[in-house]
């Protein structure tokens, strides 16, 4: 069984004061760069993305843990978002900034977009400051009117919002219109303005999504989200996103929560159902999940922020059917490699990015950089604690 102490001290004295040592005073915001010999980088680009997952951590946090230090950190990160992130000119949120401040890449992506809400409404509930919310509104609008076309959510665009191709969210060799990673986080940023800004047009929006999800991303035939797609849906490559699936199983139950009708979480709940017990069948191999398939080709790496949502997705669905007592014991063994391998233990660092499936860690992959936050791990350890408070178990 999980040791809630165990959890809750890894949070407290492992991750939450390696993020606090990455604040800069100086310039705002949180330093990007940390390589694997535990480096840092003062001058390297912030990730805006990157800075929003930060604050979204504190504010969490936060909430859990109500030490008033965290809601200072997740202060100082929302300021920095709304003084260098945000573009004044255009409106919008930058993909990145330099080390002071800056613009440096200029590109507005709906996934950023995206983050900063799901971190301004977060930093909302947790210090009821009315401009985050502000913010995440206009944020909200603007994605609404710039990003979408009649099918979905489009991806890529110039600093005053003319199409551009999206090199920062299509890999494999694809170049997507359309992805499931961009909709995924979408929905969860708007599952938790919802939560704080209970209007009609959001519900309907979330709505909008997971209709979507149901009709043009989970491919019943082979029981997986497709990944990258042409403006039409039309999937682009044979590929299984494992961490996607166990991350989007739980994600989605959360918005069916949230959105509250009996009727959408039966029939959406054979989705999430379905999606967890694929991934258990092909990537879980009894200690830690795999990261993804390619052409039947299995990617092996074991991926930090894939095991953490397995942690947290295995745990939802054994909450979801208490039967399923694999799903807790596969979240159990998942934690028990990741802390034995993952987790860094050299004083001053946190999880590595990936090892292989002994555990050796990758080269060269940094501690830090503009994808690689508290995002994940952060939020597998207040899922965590959390469902075991909630008291849901044999």
């Amino acid at each position: 069984m999980f040791n809630q102490e165990e959890i809750r001290t890894h949070l407290e004295e492992k991750i939450i004061p390696f993020w606090k040592k990455l604040r800069d005073d100086t310039y705002g915001g949180y330093y990007g760069w940390l390589d694997q010999e535990l480096v840092l980088d003062q001058k390297a680009e912030k990730g805006c993305i990157l800075n929003s997952r930060i604050t979204w951590f504190f504010a969490n946090a936060y909430l859990l843990l109500k030490d008033a230090s965290l809601l200072e950190e997740a202060k100082h990160g929302f300021a920095f978002l709304k003084q260098y992130c945000v573009d004044r000119e255009y409106g919008g949120v930058y993909w990145s900034v330099a080390y002071d401040g800056t613009p440096l890449d200029t590109t507005k992506h709906t996934y950023n977009q995206a983050f900063s809400i799901y971190a301004l409404a977060s930093y909302y509930e947790a210090s009821g400051d009315a401009e985050a919310l502000e913010l995440a509104k206009q944020l909200f609008h603007l994605i609404e009117e710039k990003c979408t076309d009649d099918a979905g959510y489009l991806e890529a665009f110039t600093r005053n919002f003319e199409p551009e191709s999206n090199e920062k969210l299509s890999e494999n060799g694809v170049m997507a219109e359309k992805t499931m990673n961009t909709l995924l986080h979408v929905m969860e940023a708007y599952t938790q303005l919802y939560r704080v800004w209970k209007v009609e047009k959001v519900r309907n929006r979330l709505l909008w999504i997971v209709d979507i999800i149901e009709h043009h991303i989970y491919n019943p035939m082979l029981h997986r989200q497709e990944v990258f797609f042409d403006r039409t849906y039309r999937s682009l490559i044979d590929l299984h996103s494992y961490g996607h699936d166990i991350e989007t199983a739980w994600l989605l139950d959360r918005t069916l929560e949230v959105l509250g009708d009996a009727e959408l979480t039966k029939r959406i709940s054979l989705i999430t159902k379905d999606l967890t017990r694929q991934v258990y069948q092909v990537a879980f191999d009894g200690h830690s999940f795999a990261n993804e398939c390619e052409n039947g080709v299995v990617n092996e790496h074991r991926v930090w922020w894939v095991q953490a949502e397995a942690i947290v997705g295995f745990l939802n669905g054994y909450q979801k059917d208490l039967e399923k007592k694999e799903y807790l014991e596969a979240a159990e063994q998942i934690w028990a490699f990741t802390k034995e391998y993952v987790v860094d233990q050299r004083e001053g660092s946190e999880w590595f990015w990936e090892v292989d499936p002994k555990g050796v860690p990758y080269p060269e992959r940094p501690i830090v950089e503009p994808w690689k936050c508290p995002y994940h791990n952060g939020r597998m350890c207040i899922e965590v604690i959390q469902r075991l408070n909630e008291g849901n178990w044999d």
